[in-house]
């Protein structure tokens, strides 16, 4: 990561040094430049705004998760590949499938043969006819990002879906059309109004029209997701067991998640992705210990909790840290104005 100056500012001083004993020793030009250089560099540091970070992503957006208020951003509006933090949305489609409609998340499905045409690599070693529970699809989706589990939960659920999802002649019929119009309508629900699902894993190569979404959608999206305790847990397992059955033979693998700031300075998830495209993404969620605040004879809790969404990163981790920092800095700074909200930077 490029370095950037935090707090406090600091000139360095110089040591005394007696310059005519060391001129015959040519060293008195070198001392001369290098202290030159270091004036610039004060200068240069001086310049930059305390705190704040040197960003190199192409677009992000830090936000108050309880109100929705922007807390910093840049580009959050800009139209972008995303990678697979789609599976958010796809997630949420399963997850309020199973609330809604009853859905249940133990029910064994099968892998299917389509589920291997590009969707990348194969990490967990599936093979068409696994037979695995949605649950456990979940998991391999969520925590290490697994496509092939994504399009097996989109092919299940939406022919679960097929019965009760009104059918439209223009779209795309099959289950996993079905599917992808559940994740298109959940996003126009929140609002994600510059958001457009294609498939239920991110791929972007070879596929038309091209997905793509906002930092500014996605913290909308993330808002909803967190506030689901069964969404919350998926994403904060580091690792998980999952089995599949294989004619008749079960078949463990440990899934480890694909967020290396998991557990650190509060995150408490989302979730990771990447595509040539879309860069390195993340969409992290950090809580710290809610607030309590006296108001006369009435005592208030406000939960202190962040969403950092960053699009089109080359470090999303070394930024996800740096942005996190930043986030908690300028939230105090907020909360100490006395937490006002203005709509135009509200999401």
């Amino acid at each position: 990561m490029p370095p950037h100056v935090r707090g406090e500012q600091r000139v360095l001083c110089r040591l005394p040094i007696n310059l005519a004993r060391l001129r015959c020793c040519g060293f008195y030009s070198a001392v001369k430049i290098a202290h030159r250089f270091s004036i610039i560099l004060c200068l240069l540091a001086l310049s930059l705004p305390a705190g704040r970070a040197l960003q190199a992503a192409k677009a992000f957006a830090i936000v108050d998760s309880q109100t929705g208020y922007v807390i910093e951003q840049q580009g959050m509006k800009d139209k972008r590949q995303i990678g697979s933090l789609t599976k958010v949305a796809a997630a949420m489609v399963v997850l309020d499938w199973s609330e809604q409609k009853s859905g249940d998340l133990n029910q064994m499905t099968t892998i299917p043969p389509e589920a291997f045409v590009g969707t990348g690599e194969n990490l967990i070693g599936f093979q068409p006819g696994d037979r695995i529970t949605v649950r456990d699809l979940l998991y391999a989706a969520l925590v290490q990002s697994d496509n092939i589990a994504a399009y097996t939960l989109a092919n299940h659920v939406g022919h679960e879906l097929q019965s009760i999802v009104p059918s439209v002649p223009s779209a795309n019929a099959s289950p996993v059309g079905i599917f992808v119009g559940q994740m298109n309508a959940l996003a126009k629900t929140l609002r994600m109004d510059r958001t457009r699902f294609v498939n239920p894993h991110g791929i972007d190569t070879s596929v038309r029209p091209v997905p793509y979404s906002t930092a500014a959608d996605l913290a909308r999206l993330t808002r909803y997701a967190v506030n689901k305790a069964g969404f919350r847990f998926y994403v904060s397992q580091k690792e998980r067991q999952i089995t599949f059955d294989r004619g008749g033979k079960k078949i463990g693998y440990m899934l480890r998640n694909t967020n290396e700031l998991l557990g650190q300075n509060g995150v408490d998830g989302v979730k990771t992705g990447r595509t040539a495209r879309a860069g390195d993404c993340l969409i992290l969620s950090a809580q710290r210990e809610s607030q309590i605040v006296k108001e006369g004879p009435k005592t208030a809790v406000i939960p202190r909790h962040l969403v950092i969404v960053i699009l089109g990163s080359t470090d999303r981790f070394g930024e996800g840290a740096q942005m996190l920092a930043r986030g908690w800095q300028l939230y105090d700074q907020w909360a100490a104005r006395g937490r006002m909200v203005d709509p135009h930077k509200t999401l």
